[in-house]
């Protein structure tokens, strides 16, 4: 079925509402006073209802006309989208977006910089991955992302170092660990529970490099489900500095005093799915990431 109203028609009673009466309405979309007038009639006559009624001087919404109202805004938002959206395509911008970022990487910076990015391009759709391991590699090997930070770079694919990632043992200040006072050895670990987190490859499992050799463990898909299991006493793990630094500030989590093992580093890198035909969008939000990282880390 063909449309009858027009977007101007819908743009015009919707002005109405937004600026209060037809002769702001006309000011604010530049156009005659007639012309909006004449809008909102024909879209009454069309659907055979009222949009407003006239009480004194002021046009008020009938309730038919607040629902028009409502869906028209809707309408006229979609219709520039849609706008924007061909526009960066024609620009080179796909409408979409795919990442995968290793769990490591601090939450907060990524948002931040998914906002950033938004602010400049609203109409790209971002798809991010949350990955561990063997999960980055494989959505890069297999092409289910444009781009992403992991900690391995799979063969054949090019990559930028972003920054270094500071692990620390840490437990919930009343652990049995830190009671005992004195420096720790893997063998002070080992009758206790270690929280770990589980690699999210199907296939290409890594070697995390972190001690494995406690009698217990819980293997947790989250980061966040690990430090919440921590913070209630019920095990110890590695963790990255930046993210339990709430946690330690407040004294909730303390780091482990082990002799050996106590701190270990990971590298991040950037590493794109395309070594020539990398698009606006990975690019862009690559930068912003970079420059996210290096305005907080400069080394």
């Amino acid at each position: 079925m063909t449309a009858r109203i027009t977007l101007d028609q819908w743009r015009a009673l919707v002005a109405v509402v937004d600026a209060g009466g037809y002769a702001q309405a006309a000011e604010l979309i530049h156009k005659s006073q007639s012309t909006v007038t004449y809008a909102v009639q024909k879209i009454e006559h069309l659907l055979g209802l009222r949009a407003f009624e006239i009480r004194g001087r002021k046009a008020q919404l009938t309730p038919a006309g607040a629902t028009l109202y409502r869906r028209a805004r809707t309408l006229l938002e979609e219709a520039e989208a849609l706008e924007r959206g061909a526009r960066s395509m024609a620009q080179g911008w796909a409408p979409s977006l795919r990442l995968a970022v290793e769990a490591i990487f601090p939450t907060w910076l990524l948002l931040q910089c998914f906002n950033r990015f938004a602010l400049e391009r609203p109409e790209i759709h971002i798809q991010l991955h949350e990955t561990v391991l063997g999960g980055t590699v494989e959505a890069l090997t297999e092409g289910r992302v444009d781009f992403a930070i992991c900690s391995h770079v799979p063969e054949g694919f090019a990559s930028d170092r972003l920054m270094r990632i500071r692990f620390i043992a840490a437990a919930h200040a009343d652990h049995p660990l830190h009671q005992l006072g004195r420096p720790l050895t893997h063998d002070d670990l080992r009758p206790h529970r270690q929280l770990v987190i589980r690699d999210s490859a199907q296939q290409r499992i890594l070697d995390s490099g972190v001690w494995l050799g406690a009698d217990q463990r819980w293997t947790v898909s989250h980061k966040a489900t690990s430090i919440a299991a921590a913070t209630m006493g019920m095990g110890f793990a590695w963790y990255p500095a930046e993210t339990i630094q709430g946690e330690l500030a407040s004294g909730v989590l303390k780091p482990l005093p082990l002799i050996e093992g106590a701190e270990r580093f990971a590298e991040l890198y950037l590493v794109f799915a395309e070594r020539d035909c990398r698009g606006r969008a990975p690019v862009r939000m690559a930068e912003i990431i970079r420059e996210g990282v290096e305005s907080l880390w400069p080394d």
